[in-house]
């Protein structure tokens, strides 16, 4: 480990720091290794998921506990996929560090890779975002220390974690809202329709109920059930589910975000249920809850979650499944919330999950998947902000011009520092219909829509880039987030949506921005550091070649007008526009 650090050191990786003559590690970061076993396997000899669902819950709360210093307890965990099967003689190798405190809840990532001891392979299993809740040994919650991220990945994680936690906090509004649609609403006339399909199989034959009893192994010192422990009596319910729908043994793929509701303790009752909800062509989707009670108390929900199953074939590519027949009651509201919750989480994969090369230039926007799209925005700006490998191509006035050759894309950086509160320029930056005032290739700028008070979208005319062309536009989706603590930055982020209501047409060359935008660090409390990034395209980058090729400084007189923009307004609030009304 030592030489493995040392080696690093010499190749300059950013995300190792010297202190002293040591190499920095995390003070959060906590590691687990586990070989597994026939008791920890399934009839297929891969590790049970419930099994590795408690140790990624033990090593995060280990973690957790390291920063806080006291008991803490599972809140949730964000959705986790899983992209590999492990085998018994395997080893697990798991990771956890706190992202970022908040008052009394943390954010805690997780990463779980898989090594073969005989191959000496290892590869990718899943990665998690869990969130964990500081406790007392009176059981109120306690006010947590800020956590001061060292290297760039730990800034980018810290950054990103309170975007995170607004996606949280939103999750229920968008699933309400998607519900209200009327494409998701259920009618009878549908459940009939499956009725007379003879290869319907019932959901009823699919029910499961079963009980547990919590006993102090599977709970901590303040007896308060260990989270793991009751997602793997879940995840053991649901596989029971799944089983009994194609008479088979599933996988068990994906989990979607949950949140637990209320606490467990020693000498609960544990009833969990489970139930297939809706079946797609090669997939289900199971629901389960998991209530708590003592004597003769009422129950409490402790839990809900969902979890999508395949069934495997010989060649181990999924195999279609039977579809479903709701049962009366609940069952048609259950399957369609499930072909809903399929949408969200088509959206969350597509956008979120996949690496930022494989995002598509423009994206359609909708309701149900602005969140996500407003995370990715930020996300791939704060990316790009955080590469260490920018060329200074050319300065002019304290004015500098870098760029970024990575992956065959180009991207440049325009910096500069302004006597201007951060906090104000913010504010005038931030407001797009205002910035023909100062950049002469936005020729005009109109809002679409007020998605919130953070997030809008602009329709952007920009001038030819050759003679006699059409102009161009643009549909921007812009994100604007001010700083969560002291430290921060404010963050503008640009990229390409797309909008039914304003499709392209033969007036305009429509063009799409993969990534750009401002992001603005405090120097004082009068003077600020801007920073504009745009990773180009063909579209975007005839805009620039001349500067980067040193043939002009159309990018030091762009700058100097937003100075001047910055300066003239800084003394007396903005005029309102469409954008603040």
């Amino acid at each position: 480990m030592a030489s493995d650090s040392r080696s690093q050191v010499e190749r300059g990786d950013p995300d190792v720091v010297m202190e002293g003559c040591r190499v920095y590690r995390n003070p959060t970061e906590v590691k687990m290794s586990q070989i597994v076993l026939p008791c920890h396997a399934n009839h297929r000899k891969e590790l049970s998921v419930g099994q590795l669902l408690k140790w990624m819950d033990c090593t995060a709360c280990l973690s957790a506990e390291r920063h806080a210093a006291c008991s803490c307890v599972t809140a949730s965990m964000d959705d986790i996929h899983f992209e590999h099967t492990i085998g018994v003689g395997q080893v697990v190798n798991i990771i956890a560090n706190v992202n970022r405190a908040f008052n009394s809840s943390m954010e805690v990532g997780i990463e779980v890779s898989c090594e073969d001891l005989y191959s000496d392979q290892h590869w990718k299993v899943c990665h998690a975002f869990a969130t964990f809740v500081a406790r007392s040994t009176g059981g109120n919650k306690i006010s947590l220390k800020p956590l001061v991220p060292r290297t760039d990945k730990e800034q980018l994680e810290h950054s990103m974690a309170a975007e995170r936690r607004r996606m949280r906090l939103l999750h229920v509004d968008i699933m309400k809202d998607l519900l209200s649609n009327k494409t998701f609403q259920w009618s009878p006339s549908e459940g009939e329709c499956e009725g007379q399909n003879e290869a319907s199989v019932p959901t009823e034959k699919t029910r499961v109920e079963s009980v547990e009893l919590v006993l102090p192994p599977h709970a901590n010192h303040q007896v308060n059930t260990f989270g793991g422990q009751i997602m793997a009596w879940m995840e053991n319910v649901a596989t029971i589910a799944a089983s009994r729908l194609c008479n088979a043994h599933p996988t068990l793929r994906t989990i979607d975000m949950f949140h637990f509701r209320g606490p467990s303790q020693v000498g609960d009752r544990l009833i969990l249920k489970a139930i297939v909800n809706n079946t797609f062509k090669n997939s289900m989707e199971v629901g389960v809850c998991a209530e708590a009670y003592q004597g003769e108390e009422s129950r409490r929900h402790i839990n809900s979650a969902f979890m999508m199953f395949e069934v495997l074939d010989e060649d181990g590519r999924p195999r279609p499944l039977p579809k479903i027949l709701p049962e009366p009651l609940d069952g048609g509201r259950r399957y369609q919330e499930a072909i809903a919750r399929k949408k969200i989480r088509l959206d969350r994969k597509y956008i979120i999950s996949c690496k930022q090369t494989e995002v598509p230039l423009s994206v359609p926007w909708d309701q149900s998947n602005q969140v996500y799209l407003s995370y990715n925005n930020v996300f791939a700006l704060k990316m790009l902000a955080g590469r260490k490998k920018w060329t200074l191509s050319s300065e002019k006035n304290r004015v500098r011009l870098f760029t970024l050759e990575e992956n065959r894309t180009l991207s440049f950086r325009i910096e500069c520092e302004v006597n201007v509160p951060a906090a104000r320029a913010f504010l005038l930056l931030s407001d797009l219909c205002r910035r023909p005032e100062w950049d002469k290739l936005y020729e005009k700028c109109e809002l679409i829509v007020q998605v919130n008070e953070d997030d809008m979208i602009y329709h952007v005319l920009t001038p030819s880039v050759s003679e006699g062309g059409k102009v161009q536009d643009f549909i921007l989706l812009a994100s604007r987030r001010p700083p969560c603590n002291s430290g921060d930055p404010f963050v503008i982020a640009l990229r390409s949506v797309t909008l039914p209501t304003h499709p392209p047409t033969e007036d305009f060359n429509r063009v799409e921005m993969l990534c750009a935008g401002f992001i603005i660090y405090e120097v004082s409390e009068s003077v600020s550091k801007l920073s504009y990034y745009n990773q180009t395209n063909p579209g975007v980058l005839p805009y620039i070649s001349t500067d980067i090729a040193g043939l002009s400084s159309s990018f030091f007189y762009n700058f100097r007008s937003c100075n001047q923009y910055l300066l003239e307004n800084s003394a007396r609030p903005p005029a309102l526009s469409n954008t603040e009304i």
